[in-house]
């Protein structure tokens, strides 16, 4: 396993990357747990917070798709990777002539564009069903890429947990994606959140993506896009690197 990939190695990395990607796009994407997880949650859960608020719902389409981005990028990974631990082909993958951020990156690759197929169903209805407008369209897609590809590193850096059993790290996920969802401005704009909750605000990667979003769809944003846009490259790397040393730490 090659930890550090000259230029020369860097197109068969992407190969390899692209390739574990696809493992798991025809693996997973259709499991029940991925998509109740994925599809399903989110939206209840944006259903059921909707529901108590008197503003027409095309108004609320960048929060869903914001929420919706985060659950299915981050829900592939702590699904496939304790099942191959399980099944011994993760262990087969990690010694294979790949260096870790390929095989890191490849993983998350996978949330990241089963998460861009599901927000684009959020996003269509928003624009058939209510004719909501996306006046900035630059924003929307900065804001959904951007926010897939942080979220779905979160998912793969969560797997690097060493347990067979899906349950344990959805566990310990999803005690890091709820709080982010009312801390994050996606039900509660930032500027009615108190001091604290503010300050916590600045510490999720789906504040920046949310705001991004809401910019795309013509409503205040509370950053500018340049910070939103480099917060979310910068959690990213982050998340990255975060996961590269505990996937080496457990797999010594």
């Amino acid at each position: 396993m090659a930890d550090n990939p000259g230029g020369s190695q860097l197109p068969a990395e992407a190969r390899a990357a692209w390739a574990i990607a696809k493992k798991d796009m025809a693996i997973y994407y259709l499991k029940p747990n991925i998509i109740v997880s994925g599809l399903l949650f989110p939206l209840f859960m944006f259903l059921a917070f909707a529901s108590g608020k008197n503003v027409p719902l095309g108004l609320l389409i960048p929060g869903l798709i914001s929420v919706t981005l985060l659950f299915s990028s981050s829900t592939i990974e702590p699904v496939s990777i304790p099942i191959e631990r399980r099944t011994k082909t993760f262990e087969r993958l990690i010694s294979a002539p790949v260096s870790l951020h390929a095989i890191v990156f490849g993983e998350s690759l996978s949330g990241f564009m089963y998460s861009l197929g599901i927000a684009l169903v959020p996003l269509l209805v928003g624009i058939m069903a209510f004719g909501t407008g996306i006046p900035n369209p630059l924003s929307l897609i900065a804001g959904m890429l951007l926010t897939a590809l942080c979220f779905s590193t979160m998912g793969t850096l969560f797997a690097a947990y060493p347990t067979e059993s899906p349950g344990d790290i959805m566990s310990m996920l999803n005690l890091v994606r709820l709080p982010l969802i009312f801390v994050s401005g996606t039900f509660i704009a930032l500027e009615a959140m108190p001091p604290i909750g503010k300050a916590i605000s600045f510490l999720s990667p789906l504040t920046y993506g949310n705001d991004l979003i809401q910019a795309a769809y013509g409503n205040p944003s509370y950053f500018s896009p340049v910070l939103d846009v480099a917060m979310l490259i910068l959690f990213f790397i982050i998340f990255q690197l975060i996961a590269h040393h505990l996937y080496a730490k457990f797999n010594e």
